[in-house]
């Protein structure tokens, strides 16, 4: 019976790409950098997802990667002026701005709020993560967070997710499923550790016939069926 989810926030419960995009523009416009068009975040967020990959083989530190993406970005960009670190934080003040929910993630959350014990485990910037979760509401049916910031280490690792077993109670595994986007960061994580896991694959990606993944969901509201049908 499953009595705990462990929810991703970004591409799972909200539309990352929405916030990355009016995030970059309005710091661009900030910095008065001239305009920042479609083509010129695409090249952004290729980049900044590389840099993310690169955190989870634990090949840079998250401090590195906040400033380095835009080190690099810019230089590609022919861009010079901004202080990189400054220019984070700026984008990342914007970035906690925009919400766009998932297949009505808040809906979702807050209908099975009482029923199952709810948890965020995120890789993102604690100063980012929480702002959205304000600002969005659904800090209010979650029981916890887990922050990889807090707990010093990232998503896919064991070091990750042994805290947050041991603050769980270490219960049987089967009471728990990890409800996230990515392969390399949470059904890789959550298999190592043993976590059922359920991918939120809306494309309809193939399953990777190496991985054991659980449940292969389009909506997040099959969630719901999942919990129910569960024994």
């Amino acid at each position: 019976m499953i009595k705990t989810l462990l929810w991703d926030l970004d591409n799972t419960l909200l539309d990352f790409p929405a916030a990355e995009r009016q995030a970059i523009q309005q710091a661009f416009a900030a910095f008065r950098l001239g305009p920042c068009p479609e083509d010129r975040v695409a090249r952004y967020a290729a980049l900044n997802d590389r840099y993310w990959k690169r955190l989870e083989r634990g090949e840079i530190t998250k401090a590195q990667l906040l400033t380095q993406r835009f080190v690099e970005f810019f230089q590609a960009e022919g861009i010079a002026g901004p202080d990189p670190a400054a220019f984070n934080r700026t984008y990342q003040d914007y970035l906690g701005e925009t919400v766009v929910f998932l297949d009505h993630s808040d809906a979702l959350l807050r209908d099975l709020h009482g029923q199952v014990r709810q948890y965020l485990v995120t890789n993102g910037a604690r100063r980012v993560q929480e702002k959205k979760l304000a600002r969005s509401g659904l800090g209010a049916f979650l029981d916890g967070l887990f922050i990889s910031e807090d707990i010093g280490a990232e998503k896919p690792s064991l070091d990750f997710f042994r805290p947050v077993l041991q603050a769980l109670g270490d219960p049987p595994r089967e009471e728990l499923l990890l409800v996230g986007d990515s392969l390399t960061s949470d059904m890789a994580g959550g298999l190592r550790a043993g976590i059922p896991c359920c991918w939120y694959n809306p494309k309809g990606a193939p399953l990777p016939p190496d991985m054991a993944i659980r449940y292969d969901i389009r909506d997040l509201n099959e969630v719901r069926a999942i919990v129910a049908n569960t024994p």
